[in-house]
């Protein structure tokens, strides 16, 4: 509720900009931390409450995102032809609250006891004041191979992964396509991008493969794709194009519903909040990354085909990562690591110290002997 909110008030409040300076502060700041907050909760919660068909429930749920953004662009041009831009983003801003009774309709799960209090100066010290705030925001997933070696392959492939959504309209044009045939393949590739999502969660629930693999799977296919695209276009077949195409957007939505689900295969249900909030904070960066790295290939070599090259490399890589997780090859998912409390760790700190104790008073005893 609190991003939507800040969603809406941004594009408000973008509207009424007078310089460039204003729409970096509300549109890209106010607004884009508002789109943030909503969607790490709003995949969680989907997360959190299912379990027999979860990957469906992710597939459905951002199927409805793909199909929001099929139709945004032919929405916001008639606007603007009715409204001008400022009535545009003006309505834009108010469309957006209504994510506020969407989050007042979200049933709150019920939270697990608190751990038993600790001592005075146990609650007084700044060390048990950081440990907590870490415990909170799940830092302590940072220090755990299987949860790193996931980010960081999740990081590659965002490197290469909206470089299509970017560039593939001006690749067509430049491959001498007119702009309704370069526009129609970006259009295609998004309805198959849907379709991807919700034939990918069904799939996926059937339970025949690991997640994992079909994860593998979909990002090393997206990857091929997106290094066929400008291959496609050199003979000048519009046809081929499209096809590839049509295959890169299927993949593409495909993995999408994959990526987040493996999240509680890896650290557990109880911690995916924390790690979805962690992992898409590194993620974003690669994905910022990858567009402008895109633009400079093509600034130097003249045209798109070294961009798309490296950009589905960057997949492959990802896929390479992913291998290295531990029990990659086994066919069975293992189980996910356990999140120790407080209270445990200062059982087991308690338990080591009567252990000593009890050795140095036997190694005394044996000493008088």
């Amino acid at each position: 509720m609190t991003g939507g909110c800040l969603a809406g008030l941004g594009l408000v409040l973008a509207s009424q900009a007078t310089c460039l300076v204003h729409l970096y502060l509300t549109m890209g700041v106010i607004s884009g931390l508002g789109w943030g907050l909503v969607f790490t909760p709003m995949v969680a919660t989907v997360m959190a409450n299912f379990t027999r068909r979860r990957t469906l429930a992710l597939g459905l749920a951002f199927s409805s995102i793909g199909l929001s953004s099929f139709a945004f662009n032919p929405l916001f041009q008639l606007l603007v032809e009715m409204y001008a831009w400022r009535g545009a983003l003006l309505i834009l801003g108010g469309l957006s609250l209504n994510i506020l009774p969407c989050g007042a309709l979200i049933r709150p799960r019920r939270c697990s006891k608190a751990p038993a209090k600790v001592d005075a100066e146990s609650r007084s010290s700044c060390a048990t004041a950081l440990h907590r705030i870490s415990s909170y925001l799940e830092l302590s997933l940072l220090c755990e191979r299987p949860y790193v070696t996931y980010t960081m392959a999740v990081t590659l492939l965002n490197v290469g992964y909206f470089v299509p959504y970017f560039h593939l309209v001006a690749h067509s044009r430049q491959a001498g396509f007119s702009e309704y045939q370069a526009a129609f393949v970006m259009s295609a590739a998004g309805a198959t991008d849907i379709f991807g999502r919700v034939v990918s969660g069904w799939f996926s629930d059937l339970g025949h493969f690991r997640l994992i693999h079909l994860l593998s799977l979909w990002t090393t296919l997206a990857g091929v794709f997106i290094m066929l695209l400008p291959v496609s276009s050199m003979s000048g077949s519009y046809s081929a194009m499209v096809t590839i195409s049509l295959l890169y957007g299927f993949c593409s939505g495909a993995l999408t519903s994959v990526v987040f689900a493996g999240v509680p295969t890896v650290v557990g249900v109880e911690r995916t909040m924390g790690a979805l909030g962690l992992l898409q904070l590194i993620e974003s960066g690669a994905g910022l990354l990858g567009t402008p790295l895109s633009g400079f290939l093509k600034d130097i070599t003249g045209n798109y085909v070294a961009s798309f090259a490296v950009a589905g490399s960057f997949l492959i890589l990802g896929t390479l990562t992913m291998s290295t997780l531990p029990h990659y090859f086994s066919c069975t998912d293992p189980p996910p690591p356990q999140r120790r409390s407080l209270d445990d760790k200062a059982i087991d700190g308690r338990s080591e110290t009567e252990r000593m104790n009890s050795l140095s008073s036997d190694l005394n005893h044996k000493g008088a002997e």
